[in-house]
């Protein structure tokens, strides 16, 4: 969208900034670019910074007069953004900037992820910093790369010399909501080698496709489909119906933490089968449909034959049952709910990417989050038993802590007199099962007092994530009074 399209909305500076950082790709591992322009920000204006090899940036502005004996204020988000699309979108997330475009009060991408998570947080900094007029305490802006993968720029940001002692992330998606712990989390990339034989039939491709999808963490509860497990259950069914039939390759998800949406396999089938194997695709769509006809109401499968027969390398029967194995037996979704709190999860894992191909064999990709340190080993070692005997191996990354919920909190508390005065009502403070970067920082400063809020998001991680133009507005002039009374603090 040309920004024209959106000038003048308020805060019309914040807004031009998420457009310069929607133009930039910055997709996870792909953050050189959005660091580097942060980096020219910074110089063009005089600031100190200090930039690492994890495109980690930190951004430096002393205090406004005044304000110069207040305590040092860390404004924090991430660079990177998750990568998601509809099918038959045609989009380069390497190249290709994140075409926008406003629809009322909401802004979000045209087929795509819009990146709000987190893009909205580095230009509400990038426009602070870029004022001369708010008045502030002096600013560490914290801008890492690859929160989405593991936090891994954060695990990586060297914090000797950060003086912050209140930490405002600004990584959440509801506004007048205050976070004030979240869960831990930790990645495992499974890998399950496979034998293959040259077989012929006329190849197949089968897609799942319109599921909801969502967060893996905050959505994770709310029993939508899974892809992945939904195409496994799918092999399996149609492998006891056609014995011949062989597996050429699969893949479904994109991220370890969007619960995914689209799947598919290639098959190899006798051609005296095709007209089975089209009619059981249909019975089981039905199936499937019936039973997520209130979470995932889009669900279809496509079924696409070639016309001709072909001589093909194909997973051997007796892997390709141990790829359904796998994909029937595996954990998945909610393990345990929090004892203190009902309604909140405490322990997960999300089986957000897999991949079955000739050259790289069959790989996968979960994440697990507790907000229970025990409770999440226990579920590591539930999931590396049964990757070991499943024939499997695995590597963990990205692990990080969770962040405890501090009963003493005297930023939460200028946050919820601020916004008291502000909105009339009372906010919401509240610990979510979803990873945010203050656990690192809290155990990276010790004493850190932090607190993470944002603006109205919607549907992150997936294609229909929008952002509310008018929350972004009042958390922008909220974030500016709470900056403003940091004189006093």
């Amino acid at each position: 969208m040309e920004y024209k399209e959106i000038a003048g909305r308020m805060p019309e500076k914040v807004f031009e900034y998420f457009k310069a950082l929607s133009d930039i790709p910055r997709g996870s591992g792909n953050t050189k670019a959005v660091s580097d322009y942060c980096a020219d920000f910074a110089r063009a204006r005089g600031l100190f910074y200090r930039q690492d090899e994890a495109d980690n940036i930190v951004i430096i502005k002393e205090a406004s007069d005044g304000y110069e004996t207040a305590p040092t204020v860390m404004l924090q988000g991430h660079l990177d953004m998750v990568c998601g699309k509809e099918a038959g979108v045609r989009h380069d997330f390497e190249r290709d900037p994140i075409c926008l475009t406003a629809e009322g009060d909401y802004i979000r991408a045209e087929g795509t992820t819009l990146g709000g998570d987190d893009g909205i947080a580095v230009a509400y900094a990038l426009a602070i910093l870029d004022s001369n007029e708010i008045a502030h305490p002096r600013l560490e802006c914290v801008f890492t790369s690859d929160e989405e993968i593991g936090m891994l720029g954060a695990n990586a940001l060297d914090m000797d010399g950060l003086r912050a002692r209140y930490l405002l992330n600004l990584d959440s998606e509801e506004e007048g909501s205050f976070l004030a712990g979240c869960a831990g989390g930790v990645r495992y990339d499974l890998e399950l080698p496979l034998s293959w034989k040259m077989a012929e039939g006329v190849p197949v491709r089968i897609q799942l496709v319109g599921l909801t999808g969502g967060h893996s963490g905050v959505d994770i509860h709310k029993g939508r489909a899974n892809a992945n497990l939904l195409i496994g259950r799918l092999l399996w069914e149609l492998s006891q119906e056609l014995p011949d039939m062989r597996l050429l390759s699969a893949r479904g998800g994109s991220q370890d933490n969007a619960i995914p949406r689209n799947s598919e396999l290639h098959l190899l089938v006798k051609c005296q089968d095709l007209d089975c194997l089209k009619s059981k695709v249909k019975e089981w769509e039905d199936i499937f449909c019936s039973e997520y006809r209130v979470t995932d109401p889009k669900l279809r499968l496509l079924f696409e034959a070639d016309e001709k027969e072909a001589f093909l390398p194909a997973v051997i029967p007796e892997d390709m049952e141990r790829v359904c194995f796998l994909l029937l037996n595996t954990p998945n979704g909610v393990q345990a709910m929090s004892q203190e709190l009902p309604e909140l999860v405490e322990t997960s894992l999300n089986l957000g990417v897999l991949t079955l191909t000739e050259t790289d064999g069959f790989s996968a990709s979960y994440l697990v989050r507790s907000s229970s340190s025990s409770r999440k080993r226990a579920l590591c070692q539930k999931l590396e038993l049964f990757i070991k005997f499943s024939g499997g191996s695995f590597h963990t990354s990205g692990d990080y802590p969770e962040w405890e919920f501090r009963p003493e909190s005297p930023l939460r508390g200028l946050l919820c007199r601020v916004y008291k005065e502000q909105y009339g009502k009372e906010a919401r403070v509240e610990t979510i099962h979803a990873g945010v970067e203050c656990g690192l920082f809290s155990a990276g400063i010790p004493g850190i007092d932090a607190v993470s809020m944002g603006p109205d998001i919607l549907d992150i991680h997936t294609p229909k994530e929008r952002l509310s133009i008018s929350s972004v507005d009042r958390v922008w002039k909220f974030l500016i009074e709470v900056l403003k009374q940091m004189k006093d603090a």
